[in-house]
């Protein structure tokens, strides 16, 4: 039994299509899968949100599991005051994804924005829950002018209350990458001090199944989850 929670530096980062291709890895695998995403913003109650995203890119097959919804694409915390609806509390967070845990070979929770965004009641955040849980943490980064500070920091950010930074995954790498994005692929490691594990192409979140488990097979055949 194993579980990863997938963040990133900011918001737009490419998260989803990270985990669902950590999902897919595993599944292809012939493991069990579950995702877990406590809140999810910006979608009316009968929107399509990540998990349906997740579930066409990884062709089904894996547990899906939504806590929270507010409909105003803000700050998990900031949303649900704004609509009256309850705050997700960590305790409830941490519960479910340890029963997850007891019944899939890997879960995979997905953040919402950067490490540090409020999730919930409490003010508590995707760092939070990482420690509450004690697993690692897969960082999803921008590949364009910025991250270095931005992989830096949120790095520094998980040393500080000793959760683990398993690696780093470029959540969407250009077809022609320009020299600052060539370079920055090159300087990640070194800035950040932990493994560059990937980089996810542009467009792949619009594959089918079938073309997304051969390109997450080649972006991240070699990551943490090959073995």
């Amino acid at each position: 039994m194993s579980i990863l929670l997938v963040t990133g530096t900011s918001t737009d980062v490419g998260k989803t299509v990270v985990t669902a291709a950590l999902a897919s890895l595993a599944v292809q695998s012939g493991k069990s899968v579950a995702v877990l995403k406590p809140a999810q913003t910006g979608v009316d109650v009968d929107g399509a949100g990540d998990l349906a995203e997740i579930e066409r890119l990884t062709g089904g097959g894996v547990t899906l599991v939504e806590l929270a919804r507010y409909p105003e694409p803000l700050a998990p915390d900031t949303a649900a005051r704004r609509s009256g609806l309850p705050l997700l509390a960590l305790d409830d967070v941490v519960r479910v994804a340890r029963d997850l845990d007891t019944t899939h070979d890997l879960t995979v929770i997905e953040g919402a924005g950067g490490l540090l965004v409020r999730l919930g009641a409490d003010g508590f955040t995707a760092r939070d829950l990482a420690a509450a849980l004690g697993v690692p943490v897969v960082l999803v980064v921008a590949s364009c002018l910025g991250t270095l500070n931005h992989t830096a920091l949120t790095v520094e950010a998980l040393g500080a209350v000793g959760v683990e930074c398993a690696g780093l995954v470029i959540g969407s790498w250009p077809q022609e990458p320009d020299l600052a994005e060539r370079c920055n692929r090159e300087d990640l490691v070194s800035v950040s001090g932990v493994p560059l594990l990937g980089l996810m192409p542009a467009g792949s979140g619009s594959e089918n199944a079938q073309e997304f488990a051969r390109t997450a097979s080649l972006a991240l055949g070699k990551s943490l989850l090959a073995n």
